[in-house]
């Protein structure tokens, strides 16, 4: 629960969330910081601008180079990929393996749990991914880092909203844990994200947002259903989706 007098944002809330969500060398936090995990929920679109960045710089390099586009979509989605743990590729295959992999909603957590992937989690993880890179070529040689940069933004500020809006479905995990954002929490970081989605796309920005969104609507309707809310996994799920989502429509109108 929160405290009525805590900060609605701190200056700790960006390092601590690329500490949360990435696997980016980082200083020590003090332990105090980490209170604040649900209230940082706001930063996720930095995280996203972060990791886009530095995607982005291999994407042009490898251009620049003479690299096929291909080639550099999948140095790019490797630089995400291992940027951030491939927490959220994860968390999709987990939801893969649970959602449609069990019958109950016990053992549907129960599958989401197990570090052991099965065939739902390693179809949606090809597939995924080689739309993701088909995609990211597209863009790449159209030269739209912006395009690219703010699907990465965009993306993560579903997280909160999800968490927000959603029950967690289980008593323990890192979800469980981090709990809830406010909704002022949620409400910056959305109006951050779509800030800088339009300062790198314009107007072209609004479609693929709200394309994001149905698609993520869809994903909470599911979880609510199967499972009963929310689990890490299912925020991992809607990071991918949202970006995959807000990416093809993207390439759609180029």
């Amino acid at each position: 629960m929160h405290k009525n007098d805590n900060p609605l944002i701190s200056a700790w809330d960006i390092p601590l969330s690329l500490v949360l969500l990435t696997r980016l060398p980082v200083p020590r936090l003090p332990e105090r910081v980490f209170a604040r995990q649900a209230d940082s929920a706001w930063a996720f679109p930095v995280v996203g601008l972060v990791v886009g960045l530095l995607a982005c710089a291999v994407g042009w390099v490898s251009m620049a180079l003479g690299l096929p586009a291909m080639v550099a979509a999948v140095l790019v989605t490797a630089t995400l990929v291992i940027s951030t743990g491939a927490m959220h590729e994860d968390g999709l295959a987990d939801t893969a393996d649970g959602l449609w992999g069990g019958f109950t909603r016990e053992r549907r957590l129960e599958i989401m749990k197990d570090s052991h992937i099965g065939a739902y989690g390693v179809l949606t993880l090809i597939f995924t991914q080689l739309m993701r890179v088909a995609l990211i070529a597209a863009l790449l040689t159209a030269g739209a880092f912006g395009g690219f940069l703010a699907a990465c933004i965009v993306s993560r500020a579903f997280m909160p909203v999800v968490m927000n809006t959603l029950p967690n479905a289980r008593n323990s995990g890192l979800s469980h844990s981090v709990g809830g954002p406010r909704f002022g929490t949620v409400a910056t970081g959305f109006a951050l994200a779509l800030a800088c989605a339009a300062l790198l796309m314009g107007g072209a920005a609004t479609l693929p947002v709200l394309i994001a969104a149905l698609v993520v609507a869809v994903l909470a309707k599911i979880a609510k259903t199967k499972i009963g809310g929310q689990t890490g996994d299912i925020l991992g799920a809607t990071q991918q989706l949202a970006e995959l989502a807000f990416l093809a429509t993207t390439v759609a109108a180029l």
